[in-house]
């Protein structure tokens, strides 16, 4: 078995497994674990061509909260937002009340059991993430999550890093996955930039497997479109080389915004 971290892994494996297929010989990998950041379908389903003898499970947790959760794509089932709750999770309101199946609500994903004391000299994010439901101290790290009719949840994403547009909540990752849906599209990181009307506007940061040329703006915008609904797809679309992430994979959200600002006070400037 091996793992990964999600498309930041996934994708040139993808890649190499399409550029030379049958170059190794892969029978003996029969685990693939990712955690960390999404692994998007398209992927998925890629490395599943290739290695159709290999089990595909997402793992959902942190570090403050382990065992939030898991899921086992198959062929026809590759999505990234659907998970089956671990043993010690559940989905609490933000007040620490239970949420039940297909109540439509949406809450905080929770863990119980051995939880950390705490964080190192911050008292006030400890009592923000540790909570107590009914009871029990709870590990609530900030990922949003509705629960289905059949006790799995939807991942929506991590509060911190929501958009809020026009009153409307967007979260990141779904953007994401939506733009990664084009087949000229490497990597994207969606973020939130000051609107003087509406507050914040949706902006990406999209590297494309081509390179520089590719799909425009425009192109990418109504893309989105196809896929969710008008008010989350980006206000803009700034092609870059690399979207820039950290060493462990994940995004750098603070990067992106600061170089997208920048990037539209100059183009400003110049007109």
């Amino acid at each position: 078995g091996a793992a990964i971290v999600g498309d930041a892994f996934a994708r040139p494996l993808a890649n190499a497994l399409e550029a030379t297929p049958g170059r190794w010989d892969l029978s003996e990998l029969r685990l693939l674990v990712s955690a960390g950041v999404m692994w998007s379908s398209q992927v998925k389903e890629t490395m599943m061509r290739h290695l159709p003898g290999t089990l595909m499970v997402d793992m959902l947790g942190s570090t403050e909260a382990h065992g939030l959760g898991s899921a086992v794509a198959s062929p026809g089932s590759t999505g990234t937002a659907r998970f089956r709750l671990g043993p010690h999770a559940l989905v609490v309101t933000p007040e620490g009340k239970r949420i039940e199946p297909g109540s439509g609500e949406v809450g905080l994903l929770a863990v119980r059991g051995l939880t950390p004391i705490g964080y190192f000299k911050d008292p006030e994010k400890s009592a923000a993430t540790f909570i107590e439901v009914e009871g029990e101290r709870c590990s609530v790290p900030g990922d949003w999550a509705s629960v289905e009719d059949d006790g799995t949840i939807t991942l929506l994403g991590r509060g911190s890093v929501c958009i809020n547009t026009a009153g409307e909540k967007v979260f990141p990752e779904e953007v994401e996955e939506a733009l990664k849906l084009h087949p000229q599209v490497a990597d994207a990181t969606v973020v939130g930039i000051p609107d003087e009307r509406f507050g914040e506007v949706i902006a990406a940061a999209v590297e494309l497997t081509t390179g520089g040329s590719g799909p425009s703006e425009t192109d990418l915008i109504a893309h989105v479109k196809e896929h969710l609904a008008g008010y989350k797809s980006p206000r803009h679309v700034l092609v870059v080389e690399a979207v820039g992430r950290g060493p462990n994979g994940k995004a750098d959200y603070a990067g992106v915004r600061t170089r997208i600002i920048e990037h539209l006070a100059t183009e400003n400037a110049g007109t």
